[in-house]
This record gives C-alpha cells, structure tokens and sequence, in this order.
C-alpha cells in the first residue's frame, strides 16, 4: 500500500473521530453557554463539506447522480433550518461508510509493480567482438546475449552454444527445470539453473514474453472494476423519490421542517454501510479460518463463482518433485542399494531432482558414501565413482541410448551391448508406465551396464480429491489449468477428481481459456501459487493463492490467500462469501423498509429533524449489528446449496 494511501486513510479517521465526539457534544448541549456556534459543524465542516463537493463534481463533470447528492441535499437543508446536529449526523454517518470501504480496499497495483522488478536490467550481449553489458531493453534483434547460471534471460530467442537447465515457472509453472540445447528456445523472465549459455534474440523488450505478460496483467487489472455499492445503484431512483416525498409533505403540511426531516430520514446511510460491514465481518471471519481476503469486492465476486479452475504444480500437489519408485532392472541389486549409490553421486548435485532423491534418501535414514571423479554432463546427467563403482546417471539417451545401448564399463558414451536387451526392454516398459502417470525417469548405469531408473514425481495434496468433491457438491465445476505437460496434467487430476483438463498452457493462453468461460456465463475463481499463475489470478472474477508456498507476486494478484495452503478451507470460503452477499442483501431490506416508516413518521409530524436524525442512526446502528454477526458465522456443508 503506498505511503500517500495510508496518510490520507489516517487522515480521515482522525477527521472522523474528531467529527463524533462534536457530535456528542452537540446533542449533550454542554458547550452551548461556551460557543458562539453549535460544535456540531466541526463534523458539518470536516465531514459534509468533502460529500457536498464530491457530489457537485459529479453531477457537473460526470453527469453521475450518487447517493452522495440525496446526502448534499439534506445536508444543506438541515442547515438552512438550523437543525445542525442532523446535518451533521448525516455527514458523519457517511464519513464512517466511506472509511470502512478504504479499510477493505486491495492493493490492485502491487502485483503488476512485481512483475515489472522480474524484468533484468542488463544484459551480456556480443558487439564488436567482446561481451559488452547493456540495459536489457536495449538488446537488438538478431544480437548473441550471453547468460552465466543463476541470471534472468532478458529476451525470447534461440539457444546457439551451450546445454543447461531452465527454471520456466515463472512462464509455464513447470516444477521441474527444463534442459535446452542448441535450436531450442528460451523465454525472458526464466531463469538460467545450470551452465553459461548464449542464444540469439528474436523478440526483445515490449516484444518479449514477460514484457507481454505485464502489459495483459494491467489490462486485466483495468477491467475488473470494483463492485459499486447497492446505493449508488439506486442513487438516481431515491434522489428524485426523496425530493418527490418531501415536496408532497411540504405542500400538505405546509411545514418545510417536516420536509427537511423526511430528506434526513431519506439518507442511504444504512445502504452505505450494509455492504462494507458486512464485509468486514465475513474477513474477520475468514481470517480466523487461516484465509486472509484481500479485497472487499473480491468476497462478494466469491459468492458468484460456477467454475473453479487450479494450477496444477503447488497448488494441487506439493510443487516439489519427490521419489515415487525406485526400480533396478535385475535381482542382483536390491531397490535400496541402487538409492544409496545413486543418491550418494547426486550429492554434489544442483539439480532439483538430484535433491529429491538425495532428500528421499536421507529423510528415510540413508547415510551418503564417499563420492569421487564427479562430471557433471549438461543437459545429460553426471558421472561418479562411489565405493570404486562407476555410476551414469542422467537422461536415457545420456545413460542408455535410445536403440537398446548399453554402457562398456567406465566408457563415457552409450554402446552396444551383446547382453542384458530383455531387462532392458523390460525396463524401459516400466519406465514408460511411470511416465504416462506423469513421472519423470532417471536412468543409472552401473558400470557401463544398465541398473535400473528412479522415478519422480509431484504428489497429489492430500486434501485435494475431498476438497474436490466438496466443491462438486456446490454446483462449481472444478478444472485444471497448467503449463505442464499433459501426461502429468492428467495423472494429477485423475487423482483429484477432476475432469475438465487444459495443459501446457502459457499465461496467456490461461487468461484466454478464463475469458471464454467467464463470456458462456461461468465466473471463475482462479486457485494457484506461481508467478505464472498471477495474470490469471488477476484477471479471473475471483483469485485464490497459495500463501505458504505461493510468490509474492501470486499473492498480491489474488483476492483471497490460504495463508496454510489448505484446499479444504477453499469450500469455507465459497459458502462464505454467499452468506454475505445474503447479509448484504437482508441489510438493504431493512435499511429500506427503515427508511419508509421513518418518512411516514416525519411527515406526520411525529419526528423533528433531529429524532428524525436519531432514528436515522438507530437503523445504521442495527445494520452494523446485523453485519457483525458474521463474525460467529459456522460453516455448514449441509447447506452448500445456499443462495448465492
């Protein structure tokens, strides 16, 4: 939130504060004999006159009738008569609406200010012969960017020199890096996890992926506006109703005191706080659960929602690739030898999945062996010696060829072999099982002979197929939307339960996939916890985000967080946020049906303004009551099929 917001949020509650205890004051009568005025116009000054011109404004620039010119009208109409401590009560009233609708404002601009710090700054481009660093957004088409490990690629283009292993999350939320060799592409924004490596530019600066992704962010971002409140939709309708009531009642009585008074009555005051009070109440709520809503506006779209769609990786399952089967390919090497051998060579290892097996291995109560004449093959695998053993490790064409090759012992290329082709084809059935679930497969040679593969995968959230169900249950249609591949799309969401399946999706295409169901009449409600997650995040009706281990900028794109990524909390809020827009519908009722008793008593002369103003007040104070009972609000799943 920037610092400007916050002073002027502080700022109006200090006004705010000053304005009610006026206000008090002027209906206790202490300070009469005291001052020359009535201290009820500190809260006509300091509240009413900021509504008064407000509402001209609109009226003159935007030609816009909002409750603000019924609130303008009997304002200055309590002041002409002298009735200020309605005037102000009214202002004040108001003063307090708008306060509650700051506090429950979201941050819409944060998550797009950090997708624009993703973006490099400089760039190693060859010019002249030698490396030169240039801002990245000067890079040319055509020119030879170099990238060392660990920096951000600062353009799309073609990989000419160098193998290596590309962190892709950000564009595609792939959990593990993808290895690219020369004629492969690469994307701005990802990152660089392995060797140095040079590549060709063919779309830089605004052209770029990233730059793209920005720039459909802060559209989306743009065409969600926020919900508007109940009376100012109604505003047009009640300000020529109000002034048609007081009219009659002034030609009738013949009392312009009753006319002003039915005007005070007339107020949307309760309107103005129905919707922001009960909001408030259903995060309050919702913050007690482990869910941290971000946006006033974001409970409401909540209630609407028909289609749930999830990332996949983080957010469906753990989002970190884990040991799912280790496999030797005879029975002269048991499943936990070929663990330990191979964990003990991955130990010297950055790759992700090296980690996970090394992880497995340890967690389990494993204990590492010495490692010794460690190679570290790009875009391959590695080699090592463990307890005098030569270990291959890596990618099949790298350890085992592709047309039934095996390893000549301590031979660093994959060659013919005279034995072993039926445990291989055997073994590369099973491989090839795994991978259809989704897996990847990592090979092991021993050697210079096959010995076996392990393979790795991201595991299903326990809680996600219930979760699922539950959903279901709601008349929300739950679906998948992933950058991964399709295999592992399919296996997860079999899992889950869910049916409705895209992969391979970039964030564009996600937001395109979004916009075509929300245009069939099927508001979306994004979950997801990536960076490449955060356009669709933003540009769905409603966002969830995984905030444990979500990024920042997925959670600053969201309208809702699970602070513990617990799935099952995703059905609490739904049920939720329909509760409130029920509240906020009930609100409005009584607000009204209030107000028409209160203008039948003003105009029978029963109520001076500033009862009138009282009986004002007592209705606003009832909403706010009816508001916070949201607070003690229990889910029940037997009535999911609540009103929406």
């Amino acid at each position: 939130m920037n610092e400007s917001f916050v002073k002027q949020e502080q700022k109006n509650i200090i006004l705010a504060v000053v304005s009610g205890i006026s206000l008090v004051l002027s209906l206790g009568g202490w300070l009469r004999p005291v001052l020359p005025f009535d201290i009820a116009w500190v809260a006509i000054v300091l509240c009413g006159i900021p509504i008064v011109v407000g509402a001209v404004k609109a009226l003159i620039t935007e030609h816009d009738i909002k409750a603000d010119v019924l609130v303008s009208i009997a304002l200055v109409a309590s002041v002409a008569i002298g009735e200020y401590f309605a005037a102000g009560e009214v202002a004040f009233i108001m003063a307090i609406g708008t306060l509650l609708e700051d506090g429950t404002a979201s941050m819409t601009r944060k998550g797009v200010a950090n997708l624009i710090r993703l973006t490099p700054r400089t760039a190693r481009v060859l010019r002249d012969g030698r490396e030169q660093v240039i801002p990245a957004e000067e890079v040319a088409v055509g020119e030879t960017v170099s990238v060392l490990a660990g920096e951000t690629i600062p353009a799309d283009g073609v990989v000419l020199e160098g193998r290596t292993a590309i962190d892709q999350s950000v564009m595609t939320g792939e959990s593990i890096p993808v290895d690219v060799a020369p004629g492969d592409g690469v994307t701005s924004g990802t990152v660089n996890q392995g060797a140095p490596f040079t590549f060709r530019a063919t779309h830089v600066g605004a052209d770029s992926s990233l730059s793209r992704m920005i720039r459909l962010a802060e559209q989306a971002d743009a065409g969600k506006a926020p919900i508007v409140r109940q009376a100012d939709r109604w505003a047009t309708m009640a300000v020529w109703v109000a002034l048609a009531c007081a009219a009659v009642t002034w030609a009738v009585t013949g009392q312009f005191v009753r006319a002003v008074t039915v005007l005070v009555v007339f107020c949307p005051c309760a309107f103005i706080l129905a919707t922001p009070t009960a909001v408030m109440a259903g995060i309050g709520n919702a913050s007690r659960k482990g869910i941290l809503i971000r946006s006033g506006d974001g409970l409401e779209r909540f209630a609407h929602v028909k289609t749930l769609a999830f990332d996949k990786t983080g957010t469906l399952t753990e989002g970190k690739p884990a040991v799912t089967a280790v496999v030797p390919l005879d029975d002269t090497l048991t499943s936990g030898e070929l663990l330990g051998l191979t964990a003990s060579a991955e130990a010297k290892s950055e790759h992700p999945l090296g980690k996970a097996i090394v992880r497995h291995f340890t967690e389990d109560g494993g204990a590492l062996k010495a490692c010794g004449d460690f190679v570290l093959i790009p875009g391959q695998g590695l080699e090592a010696t463990v307890e005098g053993r030569h270990l291959r490790v890596g990618k099949e064409e790298g350890v085992i060829g592709k047309d039934e090759k095996n390893l000549e012992n301590g031979s660093s290329q994959p060659v013919d072999a005279a034995e072993g082709g039926d445990l291989l084809a055997a073994g590369r059935k099973k491989a090839a099982a795994w991978q259809d679930q989704g897996a990847t497969v990592i090979w092991v040679a021993i050697d210079g002979r096959p010995a076996g593969f392990i393979a790795l995968s991201d595991t299903l959230r326990p809680d996600a197929p219930a979760m699922v169900a539950e959903v279901r249950s709601m008349d929300i249609t739950p679906a998948l939307l992933t950058g991964d591949h399709r295999t592992a799309a399919q296996a997860i969401a079999g899992q889950a339960g869910v049916e409705e399946i895209a992969a391979e999706l970039l964030p564009e295409e996600k937001l395109a996939r979004i916009k075509k169901l929300e245009q069939a009449g099927s508001p979306v409600c994004m979950v997801g916890d990536g960076i490449n997650d955060a356009l669709a995040l933003r540009s769905a009706t409603a966002g969830i985000a995984m905030g444990g281990v979500g990024s920042d900028i997925a959670v600053e794109s969201s309208d809702a967080v699970l602070v513990s990524d617990e799935l099952s909390r995703i059905p609490y809020l739904l049920r939720l946020s329909r509760r409130t827009l029920s509240k906020i519908r009930n609100n409005i009722v009584f607000a009204m049906s209030w107000n028409m008793v209160a203008v039948v008593l003003s105009a029978m002369g029963i109520l001076n303004p500033v009862w009138g103003a009282l009986v004002h007040n007592f209705g606003s104070v009832a909403v706010v009551i009816s508001s916070a009972c949201l607070l003690g609000w229990k889910d029940d799943p037997d009535h999911s099929s609540q009103s929406r």
